[in-house]
Formats: C-alpha cells, sequence, structure tokens
C-alpha cells in the first residue's frame, strides 16, 4: 500500500536493535564531544592532583576537548571516589585514583563503593617511591640500625603518619610487620601536620611521599633511612632503598591511576588508554616525572584491574597483622 510505514513495534528484531545501538554507537565513535573531567579525590597541591595537572594538558590537545581538573577532597579520599562511582558511564568522568583505593576497605568499616567493582580501570599512571624519615636526633642512621633500636626499645619509637589507613601509616606498619619491631603510631590529620611534628623532633619517624620530603633531606632537618620502592629513586640516588638498607622484600610506593564508572563501554576506555599512555611515554613526561622521583607506567587497563587486585588483598593483611579495626 503506498505510503504505508510499519509500526515500529511490528518491526523485525534486528532492525528494533539497530535503531536502538544506533545512537550509542555513534557516541562512542564521536568521543569525545565536550569536555572530559578528572576528580581528584585530594586537595590541591598533593601528588595526585600535580600529576593530574600535568597529564591534562597534553591528553586535551589529543582528545580535542578540554580537560578540567576537580578537586573533591575528604574522607580518605572516598568523597571523590563516590562522586566518580556514581557518574554516568560515558567517560566524560574519570578518577585519578590513589593508593587510598586498596587500602581503605582494611581501614574504614563503610566505604561507599567496591573498588574492584564499581570502576573500569584505565590505566596504572605513575609509581611514586616513598621514603622512610628519621630526625637527626634519633640514634639510627640506617633502616638496620632503626630495627635494632626498635628491637631494644620496643614500642618506645614514635612514627608519624597523616591518618590512620593513610600511606604513610600503612607503609610503617608493613615496615614493622616484616622487620618484627613494635613502634608507636602518632596519627595527624594530614601529612602536614606530622612533617611539623617531625620537624620538631616531637616523633622520630615517618614514612613520606618523596616530593615532599626530599627539600627537607637536602636541608639536613631529616635524614633519609631507606627508599620504599624495589629500586632506588632518580631524585635521591645517594639513598638505598629499604630493602639494600636490611629488611629485603619490603615495598611499598604511592600510586596513581585513571579509572572510569564501571559499565563505560570498552571503546572508551580503549581510547582513553592509548591517549593516556601515549602522554605518560612522551620523553617530555618521563623527564619531568623522573625529576621528582616518580615513574610512568601506562599499563593496559587489565594489567591495572589486576595490580589494584594485589594491592587490596596486600594492605588486607598488613591491616590484619596490625590490629587495625576499621572505623
Amino acid at each position: 500500500m503506498p505510503g504505508f510505514v510499519r509500526a515500529p513495534w511490528k518491526l523485525p528484531a534486528a532492525a528494533l536493535l539497530a535503531i536502538t545501538v544506533q545512537p550509542a554507537a555513534v557516541a562512542q565513535s564521536n568521543y569525545p564531544i565536550r569536555p572530559v573531567r578528572i576528580i581528584v579525590p585530594n586537595a590541591p597541591g598533593s601528588s595526585g592532583d600535580i600529576i593530574a595537572r600535568l597529564v591534562a594538558p597534553p591528553l586535551s590537545e589529543r582528545l580535542g576537548q578540554p580537560v578540567v581538573v576537580d578537586n573533591r577532597a575528604g574522607a580518605g579520599t572516598m568523597i571523590g571516589g563516590e562522586a566518580v562511582a556514581k557518574s554516568p558511564p560515558d567517560g566524560y568522568t574519570l578518577l585519578m585514583g590513589f593508593s587510598t583505593l586498596a587500602i581503605n576497605p582494611a581501614t574504614y568499616r563503610k566505604v561507599p563503593y567496591d573498588a574492584l567493582r564499581d570502576f573500569a580501570p584505565i590505566t596504572h599512571a605513575v609509581s611514586l617511591p616513598g621514603i622512610l624519615l628519621a630526625h637527626p636526633s634519633l640514634p639510627a642512621k640506617s633502616v638496620r640500625e632503626l630495627i635494632a633500636l626498635a628491637k631494644a626499645r620496643p614500642g618506645d619509637i614514635a612514627f608519624a603518619s597523616g591518618g590512620q589507613g593513610s600511606y604513610s601509616h600503612m607503609s610503617s606498619e608493613l615496615f614493622s610487620s616484616m622487620a618484627g619491631i613494635r613502634m608507636l603510631h602518632v596519627p595527624y590529620r594530614g601529612s602536614g601536620p606530622g612533617y611539623i611534628d617531625l620537624l620538631a623532633g616531637n616523633v622520630s619517624v615517618m614514612a613520606a611521599n618523596i616530593l615532599s620530603a626530599i627539600p627537607h633531606v637536602r636541608s639536613g632537618r631529616l635524614r633519609a633511612l631507606g627508599i620504599t620502592s624495589k629500586k632506588r629513586a632518580a631524585s635521591a640516588p645517594d639513598v638505598p632503598t629499604v630493602a639494600e638498607g636490611g629488611l629485603p622484600g619490603y615495598e611499598s610506593v604511592q600510586w596513581l591511576g585513571l579509572l572510569a564508572p564501571a559499565g563505560t563501554p570498552r571503546e572508551i576506555i580503549a581510547r582513553l588508554h592509548q591517549e593516556v599512555a601515549a602522554v605518560l611515554r612522551s620523553q617530555e613526561m618521563k623527564d619531568r616525572l623522573a625529576r621528582d622521583g616518580a615513574e610512568p607506567i601506562a599499563s593496559s587497563s587489565e594489567e591495572f584491574g589486576a595490580y589494584l587486585r594485589r594491592e587490596t588483598e596486600k594492605w588486607a593483611k598488613v591491616a590484619k597483622v596490625a590490629g587495625i579495626r576499621p572505623e
């Protein structure tokens, strides 16, 4: 019959599927068509913020859209993480995830997301070694001497941290459990106040971010006992690793990785990985990160997912051995 149009509900199933899928497929192939936002769950000036702001401009050029950094600090990085976990899975809201993604389940009773279920890993972006610091008044000039001193004075040596469950706290607990020693944990509301008391000699030891620690080491106000990664840091080549200094097998690094909400189309994840990896692998970025002791990783999304799972299991064991009760 001329002019007859079959009602949509009477179209063949294949035709209906094509109509339904086509707009989503077009949207994915044109991605991105508007600005992309990277939520950093830390305050401005933190390592996550620094890395996000280094990556954003060249990533914007490659994507052809603005890449905006949005700081959402608070609740042990959980405010920013929850904001991303609950965002539409369309590739326009991303998370610059931090080591606390793997630590929080072991130290908080209520985490508003499941890091292994509610996010789609894009890439393990950067690895940042920590550094074990001591006040010069402490009569220990090496990891081996610190372990011997702590064994002779159990529970007497105080170590600072940025709060329960922070990277500095868990790194020190890992150190204590592997060395078979007991030190006194003094938590602060952030690493800044911890540094103040460490510099004043009110506490003796602290595992810290190498970015913020190196100036104090170079000035002689603090003593570097060891680098917490498997290999030495380019920004402090004369400082041995903790493993070299007397605790074989020790490793605790801060890591930063890019994630999207679970359910984000694989095509978008693949595009983001391709562009972010290209940025991280550029010689300019490698040189810039090396000056701060950081190392670009740019792993695949599958590799990053497996790494996140291993880290989660690792810190759960450390918390159990240390007797840390989730708050």
